[in-house]
């Protein structure tokens, strides 16, 4: 059976405050990039879940999403290793919390900045996504969609039991068979 294609699903947060929005400097392996707080999905965990986590790992705020701002889709190829990876981005917007100062960031973010959309403007080629500026822009043309749209059935939350091809395998592997 061919391998079937599947793009990496990422969740983000447009925050502004007083006409900026939060940004993170972040080292990639395509060098110093700016992106909004945006990271992967976990294995059970809801996309709203994961925006709140990722937020306060990178920023070392609290956050709490009101609304979806727009689900977002790109190709991107990295320029070292060539690797062709598509994401899926669920971008949503809400309330700033508690910063916790004590926290240390995520690896790989240097800082935390406020920008204009001016400023991000004018940075665009240092984005590590282009769907960084169209969910600012999305985001200030009023654009938000309830968050009772999505959907996460309670089957995401268990722990799925290993298949019996899968549990044989890994016997076979440390020496065990039944």
């Amino acid at each position: 059976m061919p391998d079937r294609w599947k793009p990496n699903v990422t969740v983000s947060a447009i925050i502004e405050r007083d006409g900026r929005f939060l940004l993170v400097e972040e080292e990639t392996a395509d060098g110093l990039k700016l992106n909004v707080p945006a990271g992967h999905l976990d294995p059970a965990e809801s996309p709203i879940d994961a925006c709140v986590r990722e937020v306060l790992e990178e920023t070392a705020f609290g956050f709490t999403p009101t609304a979806l701002v727009g689900i977002y889709m790109n190709r991107f190829t990295r320029t070292r290793s060539g690797a062709d990876i598509t994401y899926v981005r669920f971008a949503f917007t809400g309330e700033l919390g508690t910063h916790h100062a004590q926290r240390t960031l995520d690896d790989g973010i240097l800082r935390t900045v406020w920008m204009t959309l001016a400023e991000l403007e004018s940075s665009a080629t240092r984005h590590r996504s282009p769907v960084v500026l169209q969910s600012v822009r999305d985001y200030l043309a009023g654009q938000r969609f309830d968050l009772s749209m999505l959907h996460v059935d309670d089957s995401v939350y268990e722990v799925p039991a290993p298949s019996p091809r899968l549990a044989a395998r890994a016997g076979q592997r440390s020496g065990v068979h039944s």
